[in-house]
C-alpha cells in the first residue's frame, strides 16, 4: 500500500469563523466534532471539512483545484444549496457514466464541488 492515504481533509479560510461555522452546519446537516476559536471541523461521512480563521491569510484560493464532496442526489443539493446563499460556480455536468459533477462558492469565495458517482463506494 502507498504513501497517500486518500482524501482526509478539506481546510477552508473563513473571514468569520461563527457565519462560516452556521453556514456550514445547515449546509451538512451536522454539528461541528470540534467547535473553538481557532478552527471547526465537521466529520462528512468518514472525512474532515475544516473551519480555520488564519488560513485566509496564508492561503490563495486556486480556481484548478477543488475538492468534492459525495452526494447521492445531485437535483436536490444543488437546489438546497442555492437556496442557502452558495454561488453556482459550474452547472450540474455529466462527465461519463452517470457521474455528476458541479461546484460552488461559499460566503467566503472558498470554491467546493459535489459529485454523485453511481460506481464509488468507501470501504
Amino acid at each position: 500500500m502507498g504513501q497517500f492515504l486518500g482524501l482526509r481533509s478539506v481546510i477552508y479560510g473563513v473571514g468569520d469563523l461563527t457565519r462560516a461555522r452556521d453556514w456550514y452546519q445547515q449546509l451538512l446537516e451536522v454539528e461541528p466534532y470540534f467547535n473553538q476559536d481557532n478552527y471547526v471541523g465537521f466529520n462528512v461521512g468518514g472525512f474532515e471539512l475544516g473551519l480555520n480563521p488564519d488560513a485566509r491569510s496564508v492561503t490563495s484560493r486556486a480556481d484548478g483545484v477543488i475538492a468534492y464532496w459525495g452526494v447521492s442526489d445531485m437535483a436536490a443539493q444543488v437546489e438546497r444549496i442555492n437556496a442557502l446563499g452558495a454561488r453556482q460556480h459550474s452547472e450540474i455536468t455529466d462527465v461519463g457514466g452517470g457521474v455528476l459533477m458541479s461546484s460552488f462558492l461559499d460566503p467566503d469565495g472558498n470554491l467546493f464541488g459535489l459529485i454523485q458517482n453511481p460506481h464509488f463506494c468507501v470501504e
